[in-house]
């Protein structure tokens, strides 16, 4: 039987605050068109525009859910979690290293605080958003089965476009120390693990953390962590009607020659029929679309990691998908955490190469 042998992730019996929506992501680009570009070919669309900042929204009711900051080093640059009320804000703004509460300075104002987690991520916690009406889309294609048969004297002919974006769904980081910013977000923002991949000695390889939202379900994940040598983005998700949009998104993308890293395929856990695609600064986008959802009493699954355990159709993971770029800073991170990190070994990190290729 596969078991977790270290203390995270955990649920946390008494969090500061319980996150309810993954509001928005944030990023820096030397070359905001060309970032705007890509994004629209994804299924975004612009929200506001100023002279250094892009605001881009999907379709549903939130004002915006990607922001691109006009700076000469890309990079990502942080996100922000929905909390339900200004109690939530003020209990956050305690935290040690917490801005005061302000107004949020975009589109749809309300008041948010800024935080970093222990692996130094910017994490901004924000309230009182006013929403937007949403935009239009396409509603889920209907399909003929065995013996239910709702498609008479018609065909199926999804249109030739960029997909539309229904939500930001998820964001995945790497950490280095992972036993710490497991816990601050369970702690913090009340996060639930729903799935944990383990090493053969029981230690998290990564971890799927949902919104605890009660009797609603949530997506199975909102934020996953897998351990690193050093923090870094991996990917964000956005979620599509149905597997139709998310091949038209690859015709669309493949056509506009962006560059393809995985799928199409299906996840094993969270389950999503899944796409992914690069931005010309390498950061990875998923298409998504029917993904499992959890109600909070859901308990944690613990499961081998491997590179055949994260789809059960499809591509195989490309070694690609998880190799990391060898280049100063990241030679410097690896020293840093060899040194500092109480979660990053040589042994562990052998052993993770060997697993991902």
């Amino acid at each position: 039987m596969t078991e977790l042998t270290t203390a995270q992730p955990a649920r946390h019996p008494a969090p500061t605050a319980k996150a309810c929506r993954l509001a928005y992501l944030m990023f820096n680009r030397p070359q905001p068109e060309i970032a705007e570009r890509f994004l629209h070919d994804f299924g975004l669309q612009t929200a506001v525009r100023t002279e250094e900042t892009v605001f881009l929204r999907a379709s549903d009711s939130a004002p915006f859910c990607y922001v691109i900051h006009q700076l000469a080093k890309a990079g990502f640059a942080g996100f922000g979690f929905e909390v339900p009320d200004i109690a939530s804000l003020q209990a956050l703004a305690t935290l040690p290293g917490a801005s005061a509460i302000s107004d949020a300075p975009y589109p749809g104002g309300g008041q948010y605080v800024r935080l970093t987690d222990p692996s130094g991520f910017t994490v901004e916690a924000i309230c009182g958003q006013q929403k937007v009406m949403p935009l239009p889309r396409r509603e889920a294609l209907s399909f003929n089965f065995n013996e239910e048969r709702t498609r008479i004297n018609d065909t199926q002919r999804p249109p030739v476009k960029a997909p539309d974006v229904l939500r930001l769904g998820h964001v995945v980081l790497e950490v280095a120390d992972f036993q710490a910013t497991s816990a601050w977000y369970t702690q913090h923002f009340g996060l639930i693990p729903s799935d944990v991949q383990v090493l053969p000695d029981g230690e998290p390889a990564v971890v799927f953390f949902r919104l605890d939202l009660g009797d609603t379900p949530a997506d199975h994940h909102t934020l996953a962590m897998a351990q690193g040598f050093m923090p870094l983005y991996s990917h964000s998700a956005y979620e599509l009607v149905d597997a139709d949009a998310v091949g038209m998104g690859q015709r669309i993308l493949r056509e506009k020659k962006w560059q393809h890293a995985w799928g199409i395929g299906r996840h094993i856990l969270g389950s999503q029929i899944f796409d992914y695609w690069q931005d010309p600064w390498g950061a990875k986008h998923e298409h998504y679309c029917d993904g499992d959802l959890f109600t909070a009493d859901q308990p944690m699954g613990v499961h081998p990691v491997s590179r055949q355990a994260m789809s059960q159709w499809g591509q195989v993971m490309p070694v690609s998908f998880t190799k990391p770029k060898i280049n100063l800073q990241a030679i410097r991170g690896l020293l840093h955490s060899l040194r500092h990190s109480p979660d990053v070994s040589v042994q562990k990190l052998k052993i993770l190469a060997r697993i991902f290729g």
